[in-house]
């Protein structure tokens, strides 16, 4: 029998219960996930110079190609990217294979969910598939080692990322003052400076103010993107100090890296970003609004270990409302489609095992459809935390026909009865599990327990 504290640890704060897994139902049970290196990937993906070295030559051919006049020319490019085109292919199509069985084979759910949750906060889109194989890597090297460490480090970490730099158009902007930025190819952007500080560190509503944002745009020159990944380009950062929320960086030479991570590093241990943090990670887990005391406490948890996580994560779960009913948010099309899949391991094929277009037709595909295409949100704020942004008519229909086309393949022999105690355990309904008991077959119970309002809540 499962117990209810083991019922909500798997639900609220890992991908659902699975039939080969115990949740752990105590506080420290899901801390211990966080020691030690990441039991996830178990094959390494790619690395990033590959992935860049890939990137290169695609858009080094696509000039080529539209600079030659010569039809043969032409036609043997043409035929060079599609080969790449279809390297590329194979590659987001392993990346995201890797992503959905990373979180279905979860050996450690709740730190899997971190990753996850992370990945949200530091959104970069990846709207085509040249981006999506930058987003992979950056989740992998970025935030993956970082979710049991220090907020500072993953921050300063992704900042650096080539994927971050190029989606909030930062690797091209430069200092007006700086070489680069005399010769007027290049000018100030501000889009990074401004989403660090309002949505990766400070909040809405941060004690900061437009020429704060400035400034820091300006500090953050120099940060750029080559052949080769990240680098830090001198002639692009604007020369002198700034001043950001009253605090001076840099001198009179031109900026230096130290400093633009100097800036990173307080924005991480300011007390609005504790406080802003701890209420991200209480809307996620548990739901809105976030107890304005428990938020306090985490906050103070976080700059009293100088931005370390795992004492903020404590303080959240070791509260009395962590472990208590009713289950308050909705999941998001990859959350329900991990979480069926492990409700049904050993029944339907192994994920890790499938092959691409397989993973395309049945999880990718679908989820789009649910209205969450894989990595690819609105904004650089993210996915919806709102039980409204994932519980709407079309959505729940999606769901709905993804449950019966899976039910009806691989559930006809399940028993409905078992399979809900397995899966929702003391979380199920009096209503549901009479719903189930009389159902007319084996696959219309388990797909009843699957479409529930107790199954698509965490």
């Amino acid at each position: 029998m499962i117990d209810l504290d083991e019922a909500i640890s798997a639900i609220r704060f890992g991908y659902g219960l699975h039939p080969a897994q115990s949740a752990p139902a105590t506080p420290e049970g899901l801390l211990a996930e966080l020691s030690g290196p990441d039991p996830a990937l178990p094959a390494p993906a790619p690395d990033l110079d590959q992935r860049l070295a890939l990137r290169v030559e695609i858009y080094s051919l696509r000039r080529e190609r539209r600079k030659a006049k010569d039809e043969k020319k032409v036609d043997a490019i043409s035929r060079k990217l599609k080969e790449l085109n279809n390297d590329l292919g194979d590659l987001t199509d392993a990346d995201a294979k890797r992503l959905f069985s990373n979180a279905v084979h979860a050996p450690a759910p709740f730190r899997e969910r971190l990753v996850h949750f992370w990945t949200d906060h530091f959104t970069v889109a990846a709207n085509n598939r040249i981006i999506e194989t930058g987003v992979q890597e950056m989740i992998d090297s970025r935030i993956r080692p970082n979710v049991n460490g220090n907020f500072r480090d993953m921050l300063i970490g992704v900042t650096q990322h080539p994927e971050m730099l190029i989606y909030l158009n930062q690797a091209n902007a430069a200092g007006p003052n700086s070489p680069a930025g005399k010769s007027r190819k290049r000018g100030l952007n501000e889009n990074l400076a401004r989403e660090i500080m309002e949505l990766h560190t400070l909040g809405v509503g941060g004690p900061y103010t437009q020429a704060d944002v400035r400034e820091f745009a300006e500090l953050l020159t120099g940060l750029a993107s080559g052949r080769d990944g990240f680098t830090f380009n001198a002639r692009m950062a604007e020369p002198g100090a700034e001043q950001v929320l009253g605090k001076r960086y840099g001198s009179d030479k031109p900026a230096k890296l130290r400093d633009v991570e100097q800036a990173l590093g307080d924005l991480a241990l300011h007390p609005q970003t504790a406080t802003h943090l701890a209420s991200k990670l209480l809307v996620h887990f548990i739901g809105a609004p976030a107890d304005p005391e428990l938020v306090e406490r985490m906050a103070r948890a976080y700059l009293d270990a100088d931005g370390a996580l795992v004492p903020m994560y404590r303080v959240m779960l070791e509260d009395e409302r962590s472990w208590r009913l009713p289950l308050q948010k909705a999941k998001t099309p990859f959350e329900f489609i991990v979480s069926a899949l492990r409700a049904m391991d050993g029944i339907v094929p192994d994920v890790a095992q499938a092959r691409a277009k397989d993973v395309r037709r049945t999880l990718r595909l679908p989820m789009e459809r649910m209205g969450q295409p894989l990595l690819r949100p609105n904004g650089p704020d993210g996915w919806g935390e709102a039980p409204e942004t994932w519980i709407t008519p079309s959505g729940l229909a999606e769901r709905i026909d993804w449950i019966s086309e899976l039910t009806q393949g691989y559930a006809r022999d399940v028993d409905p009865r078992a399979f809900i105690e397995q899966t929702l355990g003391p979380v199920a309904s009096p209503l549901l599990e009479r719903a189930v008991a009389g159902s007319e077959t084996r696959h219309e119970g388990v797909a009843l327990v699957l479409a529930s309002p107790e199954f698509n809540r965490r």
